[in-house]
């Protein structure tokens, strides 16, 4: 059995085990690491689960998800109705300050902006989104308000990565400019890459991640 093929056959298995994804109607390819997922799903949400479990497969070096949304009659919503709930759950959520954060809704696509303080509360608007029903996709252009001192931003990130057990100092590579940061270097897996990032993400003052990180 070649090593694309065990890849998918892996794949397959992790879409069958993870908890909330169905996978009956989801195919698989593999091409030198690389995943493709194709089908279909009820929900937004379990595309999501869906690319997360495969990103949790070793041997994976990439992810190219081109599942489509096929939302049951009984979940469909006007445009005005996810909009409407949409900001109603974004007035519930204490983190996420009144008014900073804008819906727009076409076909069921969920487009958020606005301005806040950070990446935690740049995360929970979109997260809050993504599971109400009739979301056909959700794009978060959110901005980050810069913050007035990154002078450390780059010692903080290098520091935080080498306390995880994933990454040494040769694993990953940290440059900072103000906010912006971009990372390089190799990594066994893509849940690797992902963790580097969102440690990244995690450091005060970051405004921006590029991920260069490669998949051995």
């Amino acid at each position: 059995m070649n090593a694309d093929h065990q890849l998918k056959t892996d794949v397959l298995a992790e879409l069958a085990w993870a908890p909330g994804v169905n996978a009956d109607h989801i195919g698989v390819t593999a091409d030198h690491g690389v995943v493709t997922l194709t089908g279909h799903v009820d929900a937004y949400w379990q595309k999501l689960a869906a690319e997360k479990a495969v990103g949790r497969v070793q041997g994976v070096k990439g992810v190219t998800e081109e599942i489509e949304i096929r939302l049951p009659a009984h979940i469909k919503r006007t445009d005005d109705e996810i909009a409407e709930a949409a900001l109603d759950r974004l007035a519930w959520e204490s983190a996420i300050p009144k008014d900073a954060v804008k819906v727009k809704v076409e076909n069921g696509y969920v487009t958020l902006t606005g301005e806040v303080e950070g990446r935690h509360q740049w995360e929970a608007a979109a997260r809050m989104i993504r599971s109400l029903g009739g979301v056909t996709g959700v794009s978060n252009w959110i901005s980050l308000k810069a913050q007035s001192d990154t002078t450390t931003l780059h010692d903080d990130i290098v520091h935080a990565l080498h306390r995880s057990w994933f990454f040494d100092k040769d694993t990953v590579h940290v440059s900072a400019v103000g906010g912006k940061v971009h990372l390089t270097g190799v990594v066994d897996s893509w849940v690797d890459r992902q963790t580097a990032a969102e440690t990244a993400w995690k450091a005060a003052g970051t405004t921006s991640v590029q991920n260069d990180i490669r998949v051995s």
